[in-house]
């Protein structure tokens, strides 16, 4: 947590540190390394991730996959909850996931996500003093290189300290 948030940090006023923040992202998180997200801007309460137009993201018809604009969706709400909580302390997992689409995508796409102090304490740590498990939705528009809105998705995520989890490691 702390590495992520120092090179976040770093990222933020130097392309050097940007690209090794990408690079390290693609190395710990593989599954969506085909798509070539990229981390534009991390300030302090917003992440800011662009998803290339290229064949792998397109669908038949050469226009932004919707999967490909769901993943991006959750990569990066999941990404500013890490920012914000720290995993060595609190799981986070995908709960469920819901798509708006209102426009084919035939560029690039960018997608913010913007999660402040105050609405982390008052959504997700004030009730974990409570309850074993919080589930938070984050909405996150998503627009082309024209500004465009492309789609609206509505994520889902459960947070739960760790000491509550039940599952076992094998």
């Amino acid at each position: 947590m702390a590495n992520l948030n120092r090179l976040l940090k770093r990222a933020r006023n130097s392309p050097f540190f940007m690209r090794v923040l990408n690079f390290g992202l693609n190395q710990k998180v593989p599954f969506n390394k085909p798509h070539g997200f990229k981390v534009l801007e991390a300030g302090d309460d917003h992440i800011t991730v662009y998803l290339p137009y290229k064949k792998v993201n397109l669908n038949h018809i050469q226009g932004m996959h919707a999967c490909a604009l769901a993943t991006l969706s959750e990569f990066t709400t999941g990404l500013s909850l890490l920012r914000k909580l720290n995993p060595k302390k609190y799981r986070i997992i995908l709960k469920s996931l819901r798509m708006e689409y209102y426009y084919q995508g035939k560029t690039g796409i960018t997608a913010t996500c913007t999660l402040d102090d105050a609405w982390v304490e008052r959504q997700i740590l004030t009730p974990l003093k409570a309850e074993d498990a919080v589930t938070v939705t984050i909405e996150i528009d998503s627009h082309d290189a024209r500004s465009n809105p492309i789609c609206t998705g509505f994520i889902e995520w459960q947070v739960k300290d760790w000491k509550k989890v039940r599952t076992k490691l094998t």
